[in-house]
């Protein structure tokens, strides 16, 4: 248990480092920033190279959405699940804390840059709260449900963290627009604490979107049932 704490603290720490750290160091950087389109592509590689590096190890959850929904589906133990959050929430906050030292050595720095979540006037497309609702739930569905699918047994193996990471880069695609896309509890964590107030206010729905989209998922994908030709 230990080795699989320390590896889901690494796989959160380096998820929220890379993806946050392109969009809060990268993203807007005048005249070759990245972009949405790059943001969503760290996020994706962050989550593809640690899922090679740790995946054997814990099975390279680095969410707490995906945790339980694969304690839904069948695939941990229930003993694991809050060791498994507690540490991916560290993992995130930790990494948060290194972003926000890092950035605070630019003029003009300002802590709402650390947000990965918000609706309303923090959206950044000013989208409604249903708006967030939908698409975090949707996201967080679709995320768990590939993951469940592509590591049931008689999946293409060694092609997992691949499928995973194109999935997270999708759906950041999509919903960056809306909520600067969480479908991840622990990330969203990490960087409100360093955003201010405002993004604390509204964390619970990137807890409790992300969490009944991946249990909705996990049921669905458990219910699927591949029949051999």
């Amino acid at each position: 248990m230990q080795q699989k704490i320390a590896a889901e603290f690494l796989g959160t720490f380096w998820l929220t480092f890379g993806g946050c750290g392109s969009a809060i160091l990268s993203a807007a950087f005048p005249g070759m920033g990245i972009g949405f389109a790059g943001v969503a592509l760290a996020f994706g590689l962050s989550v593809l190279t640690m899922s090679y590096a740790v995946g054997s190890i814990s099975g390279a959850h680095f969410n707490p959405a995906i945790t339980v929904g694969l304690w839904v589906g069948g695939r941990m133990p229930g003993l694991d699940v809050l060791p498994y959050i507690i540490a991916q929430v560290a993992g995130a906050t930790v990494a948060a804390a290194i972003l926000a030292l890092i950035a605070s050595g630019r003029p003009g720095f300002e802590l709402g840059e650390f947000a990965a979540n918000g609706y309303g006037a923090l959206s950044p497309g000013q989208y409604s709260l249903l708006a967030a609702l939908v698409v975090e739930t949707v996201g967080t569905f679709f995320l768990v449900f590939i993951v469940m699918r592509v590591t049931t047994p008689g999946a293409a193996p060694g092609f997992a963290p691949i499928a995973v990471g194109l999935t997270l880069t999708l759906i950041h695609l999509v919903s960056i627009p809306v909520t600067n896309t969480s479908v991840n509890p622990a990330r969203s964590t990490g960087t409100a604490l360093f955003a201010g107030t405002d993004y604390l206010m509204q964390l619970w729905l990137f807890w409790l979107a992300p969490l009944a989209g991946g249990i909705v998922g996990a049921w669905v994908a458990r219910g699927v049932r591949v029949t051999a030709k």
